[in-house]
């Protein structure tokens, strides 16, 4: 059994990991861990620090050394962190922020061009779509995937759609997407948009820290990402990707010019970000590394993720929504109450009568209760989930 499984079936070790971290004690159960994730008790007294640190020498440290070295540093370690140049990486507020600087920019469409979403983009994603489409005079298509859903049928679907509409040129893709946690296989669909020409932009929020990849093996040129769910990272950090051949592609952001239009870091809007949560990040990126990545990190999500899904995926009155195909799932799954229509209401039921906390997503399809572990969740918690949701199907 490869070192990430073994690891990630070991509780002992990770109830040590939980130490590392302070918990509310009167709180529920956390299983909505895909908001954002937890700072260890380590970063949190990093950030501290460094907020102290920045209010005591203000701008002197900024302009003197941060602008000069520490920043670059950083940004060549969030490169690090998907195997890129940090020529490829700009730093954003989150991963809607880089998403929407690349859609806003893209600058190789013209009149009467399409481009392309489906029902389980970001709604950010969405909306900014179609917003170019206004600017542009290009028309939107929009997709929807059938449920349940398939590895054939999700790169077929896309398939048929380059073939459909012969003039798409721009497509967005979620690699996990946020209603339920289906991985996209990415590098087999961008290899079709790649045979018909289409770009794509990757929103990789949710896979950042969870999955393993790279992107020019995926074969993917544009991505926005951020820092705050799977990292580890404070809130207000993310970053975007742009290959550098294709640079030119994406107009500096609103006539940016801080830096040269040669510079990938004019393509997100200059300000004055969050300092000290920048300068906490060489500590978020060593806990990550010291633990095993993404690698260890997502071995251990899905194995607590299997745990539920299998004790659950065959009892009357419970659907769950992600499939099992281990290419098309992570540590995030979704499911429902058949027999409730208020999927709302037996959210509130899990934690008013539980005390576990997951969250309502919408879907084409119908609601359905996310449940997302997170790194500090042990077997025990998940058996108290499918205990719970064992009582609530039968009631």
């Amino acid at each position: 059994m490869p070192e990430n499984t073994l690891r990630a079936h070991d509780e002992a070790f990770w109830k040590t990991f939980v130490d590392r971290y302070d918990i509310d004690p009167a709180g529920p159960l956390n299983l909505e861990n895909g908001y954002f994730g937890r700072m260890s008790r380590t970063v949190v007294e990093e950030y501290q620090r460094n907020i102290e640190f920045i209010n005591r020498g203000n701008s002197v440290y900024v302009r003197q050394h941060f602008d000069q070295e520490h920043g670059e540093a950083i940004r060549r370690q969030v490169a690090r962190l998907i195997h890129a140049s940090p020529q490829s990486v700009g730093l954003a507020g989150s991963a809607v922020d880089a998403l929407q600087t690349l859609i806003r920019n893209y600058n190789r469409l013209k009149p009467g061009d399409q481009v392309l979403i489906c029902d389980v983009e970001y709604a950010s994603v969405k909306s900014a779509i179609r917003w170019l489409a206004r600017q542009r005079g290009v028309e939107v298509i929009e997709i929807v995937h059938q449920h349940p859903a398939s590895f054939e049928r999700l790169v077929g679907t896309y398939r048929e759609a380059f073939i459909r509409y012969p003039r798409l040129k721009l497509m967005a893709l979620t690699y996990v997407n946020h209603l339920t946690g289906l991985v996209m296989p990415v590098k087999a669909i961008a290899e079709s948009a790649r045979e018909f020409a289409v770009d794509i932009i990757l929103d990789g929020a949710h896979a950042l820290g969870q999955i393993d990849f790279d992107l020019k093996k995926l074969g993917i040129e544009f991505a926005g990402f951020n820092l705050q769910k799977w990292i580890g990272g404070p809130l207000s950090l993310g970053f975007l990707y742009i290959a550098p051949q294709r640079l030119a592609d994406i107009d500096p952001d609103m006539d940016e010019d801080s830096y040269p239009a040669t510079d990938v870091r004019s393509r997100t809007p200059h300000s004055t970000p969050n300092i000290p949560a920048l300068l906490t990040l060489p500590l978020v990126f060593e806990e990550h590394r010291a633990l095993g990545g993404a690698l260890a990190k997502g071995a251990r999500l899905c194995y607590l993720r299997d745990l539920w899904v299998n004790a659950v995926r065959d009892v009357p009155g419970i659907e769950v929504m992600t499939p099992d195909d281990r290419r098309l799932y992570c540590g995030i799954t979704a499911m429902r109450f058949t027999g409730h229509a208020d999927q709302q209401a037996m959210a509130d039921r899990l934690l008013n009568e539980h005390g576990i906390f997951t969250v309502v997503r919408n879907t084409s399809v119908g609601p359905c209760i996310r449940v997302t572990p997170g790194l500090i969740t042990l077997a025990s918690d998940i058996e108290r989930l499918t205990q719970a949701l064992t009582h609530l199907s039968r009631t």
